[in-house]
């Protein structure tokens, strides 16, 4: 007996880049490896991550309702767990796709839609460095006496 889920997935912009097409494929791909039947999968969104994940400060979200049995939802996380391409996901049971999400899969596969590129990583700014630089333990030493002086 199979059911109904909603996957959010979170894909590597690296991967992204390489061909949206491509990166959908290959995070859609597992549900299907695993028995299960993918429904609707379409780009939710490409957004700045409020922390780096694997080095990466930006990540696209996939949203794909399949249908797939709960032997299946087992091996798909492992699976998932070790594909390097997903950052982050998350599998919820749904009651039946929403007529909306459909629609949207059908005028994403259609010919003429244009996925738009994601932006290229953020170069963070200086003191977004510094405090990053902070938080690693980083900071320059700074000899008591010259401190003293810079404050006299």
């Amino acid at each position: 007996m199979s059911r109904t889920y909603e996957i959010m997935y979170l894909l590597d912009n690296n991967a992204v880049r390489a061909g949206w097409n491509e990166a959908k494929a290959a995070a859609t791909g597992l549900v299907v490896k695993h028995g299960g039947k993918v429904l609707s999968a379409r780009r939710w969104d490409e957004r700045k991550l409020a922390y780096p994940i694997k080095q990466r400060r930006r990540g696209t979200y996939l949203l794909a309702y399949c249908e797939l049995g709960p032997d299946g939802i087992a091996t798909l996380r492992r699976e998932l767990d070790l594909t390097e391409n997903v950052l982050r996901y998350l599998i919820l049971s749904a009651e039946a796709v929403p007529a909306q999400e459909l629609e949207l899969t059908l005028a994403e596969s259609q010919a003429g839609f244009v996925v738009p590129p994601p932006p290229p990583e953020d170069v963070p700014d200086v003191a977004e460095r510094e405090a990053q630089r902070e938080e690693e333990g980083e900071m320059e030493e700074i000899p008591v006496g010259e401190l003293a002086e810079e404050e006299a």
